[in-house]
């Protein structure tokens, strides 16, 4: 049985979301449970889900952006309130930020993006993203 679609194009930060993700090398977008994911071979980040806060109990949150963190990251991400751990993706270093939030800052949503993007992408396209941002 298919997922049902869980968004809207017009749910807030997708677009943004979208523009900044298809900026990078092989970036694709797919539907996956119901929600758009990026990515080039594997994931790199995923819009929608839910943040889990007890066994059993989830809180959804449909604007989240979901980003793979570096290791040494993760501490200040955790101790940053305006993210939080990710359903199913949290325990192997995912983060979620909401992009409904008026104050997100692009900048910094890019910087997670390509963060999380050069720690899933293959070698070659990394070389391919440093060497366009070098031009």
């Amino acid at each position: 049985m298919a997922h049902p679609v869980m968004y809207s194009d017009d749910d807030p930060g997708l677009a943004e979301l979208r523009k900044i993700c298809f900026g990078f090398p092989g970036a694709e977008e797919r539907v996956s449970h119901g929600r758009p994911t990026f990515r080039c071979g594997k994931i790199f980040a995923a819009f929608g889900g839910s943040e889990k806060l007890r066994p059993g109990e989830h809180r959804r949150v449909g604007s989240a952006l979901i980003v793979k963190v570096d290791e040494s990251e993760l501490q200040a991400i955790d101790e940053d309130p305006r993210f939080f751990l990710p359903a199913y993706y949290g325990p192997f270093g995912w983060r979620a930020l909401d992009l409904a939030d008026p104050e997100v800052d692009w900048g910094e949503v890019a910087e997670l993006v390509d963060a999380s993007y050069r720690l899933i992408a293959p070698k070659r396209k990394i070389a391919e993203l440093d060497a366009l941002s070098q031009e």
